[in-house]
């Protein structure tokens, strides 16, 4: 027994990821691609955006030509939920990058993904999500010195 295919959640998520990619090459388009000193800021995201474009529509053109039948195995909710928590916790850590900066929304990023999405104990949660921050402050705000994203606080 088939099932509608535009049911499945892979056509679903590769749906919604093709939607994601034309915004970030629509929004990459504005910015510079190219100048006379190499690639600008809109290189990498430009890229980026097309092979999210480019696989999203692989995946679902895959969905389209497998042949799905009941005896397949039943949905992993546990495996969706956490999915669904991994994209909920980047959606957060973006909007409160401006409030309180990169190095303490990746932090609690990472916190809440050890915890919540791997199951760890708390006080490896809150290594991790220290240790990350500290760690991109190093290499990116000390070494590189990159200026990321600050927030109301001043980090």
């Amino acid at each position: 027994m088939q099932k509608n295919i535009l049911k499945d959640g892979d056509v679903i998520a590769g749906a919604a990821a093709g939607a994601l990619g034309v915004y970030i090459t629509m929004t990459a388009s504005k910015w510079t691609i190219m100048n006379e000193d190499g690639p600008g800021p809109g290189f990498f995201p430009m890229g980026y955006g097309i092979g999210l474009i480019l696989l999203s529509a692989i995946l679902i053109l895959s969905r389209f030509k497998a042949q799905r039948t009941a005896d397949e195995e039943p949905i992993d909710w546990a495996g969706f939920a956490r999915a669904g928590g991994t994209w909920v916790a980047f959606v957060v850590a973006a909007a409160l990058m401006s409030i309180i900066g990169f190095y303490v929304s990746f932090g609690l990023m990472t916190f809440t993904l050890v915890l919540l999405v791997f199951g760890r104990p708390l006080k490896s949660a809150f290594t991790t999500g220290l240790l990350s921050a500290v760690g991109f402050y190093l290499v990116f705000g000390l070494i590189l010195d990159v200026p990321l994203p600050i927030g109301m606080m001043g980090f």
